[in-house]
């Protein structure tokens, strides 16, 4: 990977909406950061120069013109940077070219990719050119899966240090989130869905749980996909829709850590709808609601104005268990809308992490956990209002 670059980071889709907030981030969290070299990308030089002056952020930031469907562009945007963050979804629509120059050229790589599908012919395709460039491919770095993935990696990090051995059961439950899904994911939902049903081994890769760890098969998953009434916590819980995208990352991250959490381990999540009649009436209601897939849905560049995103946070639980009866309890917690005000946080710091702090981070394509670490921890807490708390 060559150090002698001109930026450490180009946001690509820079004037899309949640470009537009990594942007603004990075300009109000970094402004007194000279050694932060960072540059916003889009199709238009115009139209950049245009967001760069609604969003507030300094003149100073330079501009670069690229399109996708103009390859030259991309590859000259590629050779100037450190790492390309890229914002730009569907990613199986407009991200497979990016991510062959990038593990091609020694670029390092981060997006807010939620397509399991895509990332499953992603790995095998490219993987050996990122591992010889010394580019380092880090998918799903938003609201999926950054929560989960160091949810998971902190409380096994816990459980050894109390208990000796890590959990080899783990459960994720939403406790409570307000805020809605951005219109990229919901657009990337979709697409996922329809090449699935045209292709059955798409469809095998989005149904496996471990479709990510390539030549490898964990122990049976839950499916997660009915309602049912967990005694332990006192709660209804229902399908997580972001459970199909999480679990995968996080099974990969135990494959990559070589097994740290187990053989044997088994991960699931879903969301708690509260107790009693109510509570199992949501859960079932959650359960039929088809809007991520639906026509209604934000579209991509829409999003909630800034009041709804201050407004919105989650706060997701984490329960460790054994056979012999011991228990360990985290929660992960987002002071922003998981879709927009966090997600932008915590692309920009896995970014900044992975270019700043985790040098000696090999190439290859990894998930969160195992390519950053506690050091991503640190950043989060530190800058972008998450919270990773021991209950």
């Amino acid at each position: 990977m060559s150090t002698n670059k001109e930026f450490d980071i180009v946001v690509y889709g820079a004037t899309g909406f949640t470009g537009r907030l990594v942007a603004k981030y990075l300009a109000t969290q970094y402004s007194n950061d000279k050694s932060l070299k960072w540059a916003m990308a889009g199709r238009s030089a115009a139209k950049l120069a245009q967001v760069r002056d609604e969003i507030g952020v300094p003149e100073t930031i330079p501009l670069v013109a690229a399109d996708v469907q103009d390859p030259t562009s991309l590859q000259a945007m590629v050779n100037r940077t450190k790492l390309m963050l890229t914002t730009v979804g569907p990613y199986q629509i407009y991200g497979s070219e990016l991510i062959a120059m990038c593990a091609k050229s020694g670029v390092d790589y981060v997006d807010l990719c939620g397509e399991p599908v895509w990332m499953s012919e992603m790995i095998p395709t490219h993987e050996k050119a990122a591992q010889q460039s010394g580019a380092r491919i880090v998918f799903s770095c938003g609201f999926d899966s950054i929560p989960s993935d160091m949810g998971v990696y902190h409380l096994q990090k816990l459980a050894k240090q109390q208990f000796g051995k890590v959990m080899p059961t783990v459960r994720c439950r939403v406790r409570k989130m307000k805020g809605t899904f951005s219109g990229g994911t919901s657009a990337s939902f979709k697409e996922t869905i329809a090449a699935a049903k045209k292709d059955p081994l798409k469809m095998k890769a989005l149904l496996n749980p471990f479709s990510l760890t390539p030549k490898y098969q964990g122990v049976n998953q839950p499916f997660g996909n009915r309602p049912f009434f967990e005694a332990d916590l006192n709660s209804w819980v229902a399908p997580f829709v972001m459970a199909v995208i999480n679990t995968r990352n996080v099974q990969r991250s135990n494959f990559l850590l070589g097994k740290a959490y187990g053989e044997d381990f088994i991960y699931d999540e879903m969301f708690m709808t509260g107790p009693g009649e109510k509570g199992e009436a949501i859960a079932n209601s959650m359960t039929n609601d088809k809007s991520m897939g639906g026509e209604n849905g934000p579209k991509p560049g829409e999003g909630p104005n800034k009041e709804e995103r201050e407004s919105g946070f989650y706060d997701l639980l984490y329960i460790g268990s054994d056979s012999d009866g011991n228990e360990i309890k985290i929660s992960v917690k987002g002071d922003k809308d998981p879709g927009y005000g966090s997600t932008s946080k915590l692309i920009a710091e896995a970014a900044i992490c992975l270019v700043k702090d985790t040098t000696k981070t090999k190439g290859g394509i990894w998930t969160t956990a195992p390519a950053m670490g506690d050091n991503l921890i640190k950043r989060l807490e530190n800058n972008a209002g998450i919270t990773f708390t021991q209950e």
